[in-house]
């Protein structure tokens, strides 16, 4: 079954134009009727069409700026495309930035319950995951503190553990996890390995080469907005060092 589709995707961003030498510049500017002549469009995604079956591990791959992150964006609905259809069925958690989702105010027990909730679990159903989930964050001590003063690292592993032990049907991840130490991140992946066998369906976003193959039945390389090659992890990951001009013994 198709979980995620993506049919004719593009998210187009306007930049404003910066630097009116004068008043009158920017007051013209500012009520112009050409909107091209105000504006100048960046296109993060350009008609980017692919579905993802239910339980599958995804990865997307490509330099910096090629449209990952974007993408991610739009599957957590943080962000809505500019052109085309997309549909996701069932419910997504997201770790792609630190502390998403999570209000500074109230404490890491709070946002686990307010999380929950948030994903359509009744109260008794996060109450009896709630000692794994702290367990899995390493955050005991701090539990009962606002998140306001959590340490990036801690905001990581107390995000990783909810969106990790809440059973969503789509799982998103980013590089995020490359805040948490050595020790967290060999944990999160073996977690996202586990819940990748029990069907759950995982998109993840990494420069991390070796993660990629580990964790990934098929692997989507992203160029500039576009889809430049899909298919096995190797073989995609093989076309993205030879675009980026790497000698074999450099990859990893």
């Amino acid at each position: 079954m198709k979980i995620i589709t993506l049919d004719n995707i593009s998210k187009r961003y306007r930049l404003s134009q910066l630097g009116a030498r004068s008043f009158r510049e920017d007051f013209m500017r500012l009520f112009s009727r050409n909107g091209a002549n105000t504006t100048d469009e960046f296109f993060a995604l350009r008609e980017v069409s692919l579905e993802i079956e239910a339980g599958e591990a995804v990865g997307f791959i490509g330099s910096n700026g090629s449209g990952k992150s974007t993408l991610l964006k739009l599957l957590a609905r943080i962000v809505y495309p500019t052109y085309g259809k997309l549909t996701v069925r069932g419910s997504v958690a997201s770790l792609i930035e630190v502390g998403a989702g999570f209000h500074p105010e109230l404490t890491g027990r709070e946002n686990v319950f307010l999380y929950g909730s948030i994903m359509g679990m009744r109260q008794s159903d996060v109450r009896a995951k709630f000692d794994r989930i702290v367990e899995f964050a390493e955050i005991e001590r701090f539990i009962d503190t606002p998140v306001k003063r959590y340490s990036s690292g801690m905001y990581v592993r107390l995000g990783f553990a909810v969106a990790a032990f809440i059973n969503p049907h789509v799982l998103l991840v980013d590089e995020v996890l490359a805040v948490g130490d050595a020790s967290f991140q060999s944990k999160c992946l073996q977690r996202i390995e586990e819940l990748r066998s029990s069907g759950m369906t995982i998109v993840f976003v990494s420069h991390d080469m070796t993660a990629v193959r580990r964790l990934c039945s098929r692997v989507f390389l992203l160029e500039q907005g576009h889809v430049k090659a899909e298919g096995a992890p190797r073989e995609v990951i093989n076309q993205y060092y030879d675009a980026l001009g790497l000698k074999p013994e450099d990859r990893q």
